[in-house]
């Protein structure tokens, strides 16, 4: 699998634990490398971003350290996704 494979893999899981963590009803399938989430979608909160985290230890099989989280984590959809590709690269 190439680079570019293995990022649109990432996109695709990243968006589905959006989908189903936050139950966004389908407006998951829009959200773009630039689109906003912390602040944007209502359905973020606290709790909610330690249940994505869950979801996401759990999908990719990596570990989230409190100290490698910032607000720039959840800026944005690309910066999640990139976020999630450094864990699975490391």
């Amino acid at each position: 699998m190439n680079m570019s494979d293995a990022r649109s893999a990432t996109v695709e899981a990243v968006r589905a634990i959006l989908e189903q963590t936050l139950s966004l009803g389908g407006r998951a399938a829009q959200l773009a490398d630039g689109s906003r989430l912390l602040g944007a979608i209502p359905e973020l909160d606290s709790m909610a971003v330690v249940n994505v985290l869950t979801a996401i230890e759990d999908r990719f099989g990596v570990t989230v350290e409190d100290d490698e989280l910032d607000a720039q984590t959840f800026a944005t959809f690309g910066a999640l996704v990139a976020f999630v590709d450094s864990k699975i690269q490391a």
